[in-house]
């Protein structure tokens, strides 16, 4: 398969047919680091340490969200596609992330709701789409070469 076709990194445990992926954010970014480095004839993809950085705090992102407000990861994929790192995590809520203002209406300050902005920011693209089986799949697409999309 060529770089340009994509590189897949299945990522669920052998065995569990009913989840897929990482149980935890850290194991998400191992995901992330491995399909950099798991390219054809074990090149690794061309990246900046930015780009890296990005692309393991939206995984990071999308993980922790999928497991505090999605009920749980129930699937997870990392691609290598061209230039760009493409990321999905599925959860059981079909409610979409929303953006928090970081003060409440007292005028206290939120611990949370920075998580879906940070993603945003960092990918070239984000999709979320329903699922049938119920829940979604939020899609983040971050690019591992050129400039860093400014305002995304």
């Amino acid at each position: 398969m060529s770089q340009e076709q994509g590189v897949h990194t299945p990522t669920g445990p052998a065995g569990d047919p009913t989840r897929h992926g990482p149980l935890n954010p850290a194991e998400a970014r191992g995901a992330v680091r491995r399909a950099l480095a798991e390219c054809p004839a074990g090149q690794s993809a061309p990246y900046t340490p930015d780009s890296l950085s990005d692309a393991l705090l939206v995984a990071s992102e999308l993980t922790t969200n999928a497991m505090l407000h999605g009920g749980g990861i129930t699937d997870f994929d990392v691609e290598v596609v061209g230039e760009n790192l493409h990321l999905s995590v599925c959860d059981r809520e079909r409610r979409r992330p929303v953006t928090l203002e970081s003060v409440d209406r007292r005028g206290r300050h939120r611990c949370g709701g920075r998580g879906w902005p940070i993603v945003c920011r960092l990918a070239c693209e984000v999709e979320v789409a329903d699922l049938p089986t119920g829940g979604k799949r939020v899609t983040a697409v971050i690019p591992l070469l050129g400039p860093h999309p400014e305002g995304a």
